[in-house]
């Protein structure tokens, strides 16, 4: 996929953090509309490493977690390639390194000084992840400075996310705006796209909070690495409501409902038909069918993850920099002219 070649297709931007392992919450959610995407959109996926940095990372382990996590962009159906990497299959995105490309963090302190305290102060995920932490870094209070960087260096026409990132997403358009308003027109103001059903997969061990990789327990998820064995502990171990009925009710049954939606989205099939197919039935019934889904998911997910060597990735990598970064760099070129930096 060319970059610099004008073609039809509007750019998506996505970004996904090297923090830990990604869960079928972020499969279900995320990586199944970015895979959706690509033949409808120019795709741009970036490792968004300095992102996960605003927390304390191990240096040790950072690097691992990089190539990791790209391959399980690939393992889910992204098809970017680098060589050998390619499998004879077309390449419809790129995926690139964040930190390989300076124009994010250049135009990230320009749009510092575009963005205004009250429009940090508003963002409600600063106040979740830093709440009860003594100390926390401005990084992490002007993350989604940078993450408006990322997205307006290419352009953007929609921007992938879940429920929690839509705000984020609307400030990148606020300063978009702004800035195009006192200097003159340079960004595409992006348009947000939440995937409905599946944007927010709860955890298992407690359906009123979001599945995360970072919960207490990891009961709470089913990582992508999971032995599909233990994916299938967790799901039978999974908290349930009161009842018996297998019946789709946010409010009322808001465990089953998780559940319901996790299975409709593997299985490819609708929540009424579940609903009917487990008429009478219980919830016994309905967890073990979900964790053989389950467990045939993660087999097939796996294998296809195992495939991909480390140097397959790192090609894959130094090449996506290769394509995004001109985009980049005549982006933040228009930036500083409109700036009168020279």
């Amino acid at each position: 996929m060319d970059l610099n070649q004008p073609n039809n297709r509007p750019t998506v931007f996505s970004g996904v953090q090297p923090s830990g392992v990604l869960h079928l919450g972020n499969y279900l959610g995320m990586l199944t509309q970015a895979v959706e995407m690509q033949d409808q959109y120019n795709c741009i996926f970036c490792v968004v490493d300095y992102h996960a940095i605003t927390v304390k990372q191990e240096p040790k382990e950072l690097p691992r977690r990089i190539l990791d996590v790209v391959k399980m962009y690939l393992a889910s159906g992204i098809s970017a390639h680098g060589g050998s990497a390619s499998g004879g299959n077309p390449e419809k995105a790129v995926i690139f390194q964040q930190s390989d490309i300076s124009a994010h963090t250049e135009l990230a302190w320009i749009l510092n000084c575009v963005a205004r305290m009250a429009d940090l102060n508003k963002m409600t995920q600063f106040k979740d992840k830093g709440a009860g932490k003594q100390t926390v870094s401005v990084g992490l209070f002007d993350y989604p400075v940078l993450m408006a960087a990322d997205i307006l260096l290419y352009n953007t026409d929609v921007v992938p996310v879940g429920e929690d990132q839509v705000q984020h997403v609307e400030l990148a358009r606020t300063l978009a705006e702004r800035f195009n308003h006192d200097y003159g027109q340079v960004f595409k103001v992006p348009a947000v796209a939440v995937r409905k059903q599946g944007a927010r997969i709860m955890g298992l061990d407690d359906p009123t909070k979001k599945m995360s990789k970072s919960a207490s327990s990891p009961a709470n998820y089913i990582a992508l690495t999971d032995a599909p064995e233990m994916a299938e502990k967790k799901i039978k171990r999974a908290v349930t409501d009161s009842g018996a009925e297998i019946k789709y009710d946010l409010k009322k049954k808001s465990a089953i409902t998780n559940l319901m939606t996790i299975y409709s989205l593997l299985a490819g099939v609708s929540l009424k038909e579940l609903e009917a197919a487990y008429r009478g039935k219980g919830y016994g019934d309905f967890k073990n069918d979900l964790a053989r889904e389950v467990k045939k998911f993660l087999r097939v997910f796996q294998t296809k993850y195992n495939s991909f060597t480390d140097e397959a990735v790192k090609q894959i990598l130094k090449q996506g920099a290769a394509k995004v970064g001109p985009v980049a760099e005549e982006t933040l070129k228009r930036v500083k002219n409109k700036l009168g930096i020279i």
